[in-house]
């Protein structure tokens, strides 16, 4: 058992809280909306008034916020983590679980160790259903120490810890695998587009090419064409499990990187403009699949130039 500070209780935070809970461990929780903690709280979760008092007796933090300059606010800020630790004796472990730039992953991991804090970049795969079910995969950056350190806890909210490098290999890992997610996702959309205007029955698609070479977890697990799997958001009129604008928002944090050292991503480009254009035509909150029904509504000369 371990005493935990967590701050951000999102789709996301709320049910790794809650596996952290059945695990046995004390969480002091805190989140700028009270509205977000009432789960954690039911499950057992104490409210912290304030980021310093999460903190105060933790032996490991964990965050999970939207973006990069949030995290550097609440790691940095004159009221953040780090200063609310600054001087303490065996201060707790560091672990970032946000998927943010590579950038700001390593600022704050910097600034935590010039404070004598260990920390760790800690993103997840997985989605709200993998938080739920305590399968997420956590793709790990930092020192072999501050992993093997960290590694029971992030076990008891996942399946799969992989420890990718040092600081910000775990964001950079994380941006990558959701940049290929998209890609997926797109050319399984495309297929069902095409397919079905061409007059063939979108579920005989799919019984041939889930066990033929275009079978992938987009395809098989996720399939973005209504009714034919049952479990996945396009059968649920695309209620989210990981948003369309969530994920425009990994694959800007892809083409950013790709651009600072000049990889080939022409693809991942395509498919930025793509979920670009499926957000602003007011899907942004529903599933990123909802890129298929996005599609359902062009012709060849809308998105093809």
């Amino acid at each position: 058992m371990a005493r935990i500070g967590f701050i951000g209780l999102g789709n996301m935070g709320s049910p790794m809280v809650l596996n952290l809970l059945k695990a046995g461990h004390v969480v002091r929780a805190f989140d700028l909306n009270p509205a977000a903690l009432e789960a954690s709280i039911a499950g057992g979760a104490v409210q912290a008034p304030s980021i310093a008092d999460a903190v105060a007796d933790a032996e490991f933090v964990v965050t999970m916020l939207p973006a990069g300059e949030h995290v550097r606010a609440v790691w940095t800020g004159a009221d953040g983590i780090i200063e609310a630790l600054r001087g303490r004796n065996q201060g707790p472990l560091l672990m970032d679980c946000s998927t943010i730039d590579v950038t700001s992953a390593r600022a704050v991991t910097k600034a935590a160790e010039d404070a004598g804090l260990d920390a760790l970049d800690a993103p997840v795969s997985g989605g709200v259903g993998g938080a739920v079910a305590g399968t997420l995969t956590f793709m790990v950056g930092g020192t072999p120490e501050a992993f093997a350190r960290g590694r029971p806890v992030l076990a008891d909210m996942g399946k799969s810890i992989v420890h990718t490098g040092a600081a910000g290999a775990g964001q950079a890992v994380k941006i990558c695998n959701n940049m290929i997610l998209a890609i997926s996702m797109t050319g399984v959309a495309e297929g069902f587009a095409l397919g079905v205007k061409l007059g063939v029955d979108p579920q005989k698609i799919y019984d041939v090419v889930s066990v033929s070479t275009g079978r992938c977890w987009a395809l098989n697990d996720y399939c973005p064409e209504p009714g034919i799997v049952l479990g996945a958001p396009s059968s649920k009129d695309y209620v989210a499990g990981f948003t369309a604008a969530l994920m425009l928002k990994d694959l800007k944090l892809s083409q950013d990187a790709a651009a600072s050292v000049d990889a080939p991503t022409g693809l991942g480009a395509a498919a930025t403009k793509l979920f670009q254009r499926t957000v602003d035509a007011g899907e942004s909150a529903k599933d990123f699949s909802v890129i298929r029904r996005w599609l359902s509504k062009q012709g060849r000369k809308d998105v093809v130039s």
